[in-house]
């Protein structure tokens, strides 16, 4: 005799032991559950069961049952037939490439989702599921830290990503939302490596502006920085010239500041989780060793690389010793860490703001500009302008309640 698919959708207050009511009338007639699903929003429960069932008596039966228990629960239930054309052309589908979608803000609108959305439905791609991955938000109580994201499970072909994802970023400019755009593959959920730079992403200043300021030369290093950050200039040369403007600082000052190095909003939340699930972090910065090191301590970072300033008789000299880290040898040391600790490089991560961080936002498995400028954002992977640092836990997929239970 031949078998018959239905799918049951079930609908109501959602209540403990519903599933396994439900199941259980299913195991009676020794249906086979093909595919399952759950969802609640606001104590509101939308369940779906595929199942195969014995054509004839067996069938009538168990739809009777399940409505009879259905009602004996207080929930709703509806029964759609589903042919075997349709469910084999269903199955075909799960060879399909997979993708994550993740859309980030302090708060998210109707309109934001709808645009994401329809660039997804307008290349006929598949939405399988949607989470929420940050926490409830009270209408009542101001949030201290207002954060909202969603991640998006989507299937289908891609022949231009490139294109996929300049219309991302087109929505995000235009309606201040971040939205970043990765394969849903192996490597995507076995990040190992995360590689930051300092200024300007672990903590919220330039410090050779800082110091400059200190030294009566900031507006002169600053319009070098800018312009060094923009790509307009070469970071070696430029940062050649800052060195020399800064000589003469004490040691003493250096000190200071470092002691009160500004840590970006979400940095520590961030290393910590990260931390805990034992993922391997390194600052790899164009800045100093001597505020790298605090950071590092501070914040209980695995690795760090930066320049190194010269300092003779308790001052700065103008120079700096070894070679200087620049955009590429950012690149080097992230290629060097992973190789050391046995990680592909489709496994590490890399954070920036300037232009001498994208040959390592390129190079890692996944990039992200950070505040960055224009055109840094505009040729990196993925991107986040909206919340803090801890914003590249919800690219990585974690849920606010993983990070919590790690705090």
């Amino acid at each position: 005799m031949a078998n018959e698919i239905f799918l049951l959708n079930i609908s109501g207050q959602d209540k403990p032991g519903l599933t396994s009511s439900l199941t259980s009338v299913l195991a009676i007639y020794d249906a086979k559950v093909l595919d399952i699903g759950q969802a609640n929003i606001h104590d509101t429960l939308s369940l779906g069961i595929l199942f195969e069932i014995e054509s004839g008596a067996n069938s009538a039966s168990v739809l009777k049952d399940l409505l009879f228990k259905s009602y004996e629960l207080g929930i709703k239930a509806k029964f759609t037939p589903i042919s075997l054309e349709n469910y084999e052309k269903w199955v075909g589908l799960q060879g399909k490439d997979r993708y994550i979608v993740t859309i980030l803000g302090e708060k998210l609108a109707a309109e934001q989702i709808s645009e994401v959305t329809k660039i997804i439905s307008d290349k006929n791609l598949n939405i399988d599921s949607i989470k929420r991955l940050t926490g409830r938000t009270s209408l009542v109580k101001e949030q201290e830290y207002p954060r909202a994201c969603i991640q998006l499970s989507i299937r289908g072909k891609i022949e231009d990503k490139r294109e996929f994802t300049e219309k991302f970023m087109r929505i995000s400019r235009e309606l201040d939302v971040d939205i970043a755009f990765q394969e849903d593959n192996i490597f995507r959920r076995n990040r190992r490596l995360v590689c930051f730079d300092m200024d300007s992403t672990l903590i919220q200043a330039e410090v050779i502006d800082k110091l400059a300021e200190l030294a009566g030369v900031g507006d002169e290093v600053k319009a070098i920085t800018e312009a060094a950050m923009q790509g307009e200039i070469d970071f070696k040369e430029s940062f050649k010239r800052r060195m020399k403007l800064l000589k003469g600082l004490s040691e003493d000052t250096l000190h200071e500041v470092a002691i009160n190095l500004p840590i970006t909003k979400g940095a520590r939340r961030l290393i910590d989780t990260l931390k805990s699930y034992g993922f391997k972090t390194a600052i790899l910065s164009g800045g100093f060793t001597y505020f790298g090191n605090y950071l590092q301590k501070e914040l209980g970072m695995d690795y760090m690389f930066a320049n190194e300033l010269e300092i003779i008789d308790g001052v700065l000299t103008g120079g700096y010793i070894g070679e200087i880290v620049d955009g590429n040898r950012k690149a080097e040391y992230l290629k060097e860490i992973a190789k050391k600790e046995g990680i592909d490089i489709s496994q590490t991560i890399a954070v920036g703001d300037g232009a001498n961080d994208l040959p390592m936002l390129n190079l890692a498995g996944l990039g992200i500009a950070f505040h960055a400028k224009p055109t840094v954002k505009e040729n990196a992977q993925n991107s986040i302008s909206s919340i803090g640092l801890d914003g590249v836990l919800y690219l990585l997929g974690y849920h606010d309640r993983h990070i919590d239970l790690m705090e």
